[in-house]
């Protein structure tokens, strides 16, 4: 029976793997010096070979984004961890329900456990991380030469040590650490984006350079879409030492550019206050466009011709630089239908075509948010105390401009639409998504992750019983979604505003469940069990989804078979048994049900002689089912 790895992937050794695809040749098979294990390795000088004079090596000069600490952030983004994901039923809100995750601990180790659950199917990322003015703190990761050193280090290192350092001036505010946080969490960001996923990343103008150098290269600078400017002050600052610093900067990236990621928006009354009805005409309100193109009579000669004036009878003829913007037939079709538009008193020489407001389509977003419509710091910070009068939050962004932001992406009737933010904060973004689907009934399934950043002692957050910004961030959600539903809500909406609460933490398995080669025989008596003492069946369930890449917001449902705790996630996606004194009998009503997956605890059966037979029992009763243990 073979067993979980029970740690995220490793993706080198997935990108080892592509290479094998296009070059077979170039990929062998090697030891690795740090645990012993057989691993793929590339042949750099058969690759060498099979691209030839493509290969930039040493000094030559290219175009790139280089810094102090490159190398080793790639080494992080590629490393395996071995931790988890521990649910918290007690703090979540509709756990057994709700479809959104909330999760407790460093991003970078909750976007490595996410990586097979929610490979290509993030919708939007929106990210607000830290600008690095000199003034915030970031993410200090710890860099490793290998993936096996990292995954000893990993599975030793408890989650709750201290992830944040201050990157001041008087430090010389580095760009490289701030690089080196970013990179690797842009990294895997990008494989869980959807095909036609979007990522937005807020930011400023002292670290606009070298963010958008990074995104160029990870993302691709083909797949850039826009640098959206959002409008946060409605009256300029008097005392900034050069400009007013009235904007922030949002970076948009597209899995793959393709049309129709942006969607295009739903008019407003703003939209519609330049439609009038100068003439009366009984259609209603229009507007108007030029009825001419930029185009000279030689560029288009079949765009160049004479029309009639109806009020003149007069022959028109275009400028031989501006020639007609339509066919003849369509402009006389135009003409026929009263579309043309010759002035007040009907003696233009060049018409324009009207557009009535009836037949007016959606239209595409600006990519200047304005305060009104959008929202500002002001109101942000307003929205935030009308649900925490107790206390304060430091810069929150208002929910109507992440609203707009997702309402900028296309979604598909037949997809889950994951909003997904791992700079989560006071949890705006989860806000937004539940108030925007509350508006147009549309389902939105949100993921969230925050590090609980402890709060100063001597703060009105701490006073108020608030250790950490997870807590704010948990109670925001749940203020929240009270709030909304005691409003006006669309008919439509499956009125989802809970979350399940996941927390990083260290693996649920012993240390010689990863390296059995270091045990000794004195600790023989102590490792008959390789699950840790503290951790629940939920807590191994939760670290079998993950690592398994089952969506961790599948309904799970717990029932007692032969004296045994059995859970059934999703009926019969996966059914997990982790207690001991596994019958031949429960191996065989399990099989009844048929499930896809099924696993059990590897010394969890009553006898040898079971456990070597739990496969054959699956495969005479069921046969598609995979059998794996722990």
């Amino acid at each position: 029976m073979d067993k979980l790895k029970m740690h995220s992937p490793d993706l080198s050794q997935d990108n080892i793997a592509k290479i094998r695809d296009l070059f077979p040749g170039c990929v062998t098979e090697a030891r690795d010096e740090a645990t012993g294990a057989v691993r793929l390795a590339v042949d750099l000088d058969q690759l060498r070979q099979e691209l030839s004079d493509h290969i930039v090596e040493g000094p030559q000069e290219r175009y790139r984004l280089d810094w102090p600490g490159k190398r080793e952030a790639l080494a992080l983004a590629n490393a395996p961890i071995a931790k988890t994901l521990r649910p918290e039923e007690g703090e979540s809100e509709s756990f057994l329900s709700t479809k959104n995750i909330l999760i407790e601990g460093d991003n970078l180790e909750a976007l490595k456990l996410l990586q097979e659950t929610y490979l290509g199917t993030v919708k939007m990322i929106y990210i607000d991380p830290p600008y690095n003015t000199g003034n915030d703190f970031i993410y200090s990761d710890d860099f490793v030469s290998g993936a096996g050193e990292f995954l000893e280090k990993s599975n030793q290192v408890d989650a709750q040590g201290n992830r944040l350092v201050a990157n001041t001036q008087s430090n010389g505010r580095f760009h490289s650490d701030w690089l080196s946080m970013l990179y690797p969490r842009l990294k895997l960001a990008k494989n869980l984006l959807h095909q036609f996923g979007v990522i937005f990343i807020s930011i400023d103008a002292g670290e606009l350079g070298g963010l958008r150098l990074m995104c160029d290269e990870i993302f691709g600078a083909e797949n850039f879409i826009d640098q959206l400017v959002w409008q946060k002050k409605v009256s300029p600052s008097n005392d900034s030492r050069f400009f007013s610093n009235d904007h922030e900067l949002i970076v948009a990236y597209a899995k793959s550019k393709v049309a129709g990621v942006i969607q295009r928006q739903e008019r407003s009354e703003k939209h519609n206050q330049y439609y009038k009805n100068p003439d009366n005409d009984p259609r209603g309100a229009w507007n108007s466009t030029a009825a001419t193109c930029n185009k000279n009579h030689l560029e288009r000669p079949n765009l160049y011709y004479p029309i009639k004036n109806p009020h003149t009878d007069e022959e028109i003829w275009p400028s031989k630089s501006a020639v007609w913007a339509f066919s003849q037939e369509r402009m006389n079709m135009m003409a026929a239908d009263g579309r043309l538009y010759w002035g007040a008193d009907g003696t233009s020489r060049s018409p324009r075509v009207k557009n009535f407001l009836t037949e007016a389509k959606k239209v595409v977003p600006r990519n200047i948010l304005s305060y009104q419509e959008y929202g500002n710091t002001q109101s942000a910070t307003s929205e935030f105390n009308s649900l925490f009068p107790e206390i304060g939050f430091d810069y929150p962004k208002p929910t109507k401009l992440l609203q707009g932001i997702i309402n900028f992406v296309a979604r598909a009737d037949d997809e889950p639409f994951i909003v997904m933010d791992f700079f989560a904060g006071s949890g705006t973004t989860a806000h937004a998504a539940i108030a925007q689907s509350a508006i147009d009934g549309l389902e939105r399934q949100f993921i969230l992750v925050q590090l609980p950043e402890v709060i100063p002692e001597k703060s009105d957050a701490r006073s108020a019983g608030y250790e950490t910004v997870f807590d704010i961030t948990k109670e925001r959600i749940r203020r929240a979604g009270k709030k909304i539903l005691e409003g006006e809500c669309h008919p439509d909406w499956n009125r989802d505003v809970g979350f399940r609460v996941l927390k990083v933490d260290t693996s649920n398995m012993k240390d010689v469940y990863y390296r059995p080669d270091e045990l000794n025989q004195a600790d023989l008596l102590d490792m008959v069990d390789n699950v840790k003492p503290d951790r629940t069946a939920e807590d191994l369930l939760f670290q079998v989804l993950v690592d398994w890449g089952v969506d961790l917001t599948l309904p799970i449902r717990r029932e007692t078979l032969q004296g045994k705790t059995v859970f059934f996630v999703d009926d019969n996606a996966l059914v997990a048994c982790f207690d001991k004194g596994i019958t031949e009998d429960l191996v065989k009503e399990l099989a009844g049900h048929e499930p896809l997956r099924v696993v059990f605890r590897d010394n969890g059966f009553v006898s040898d002689a079971v456990k070597i037979n739990v496969e054959q029992i699956f495969r005479q009763l069921s046969p598609t089912t995979d059998v794996k243990s722990i």
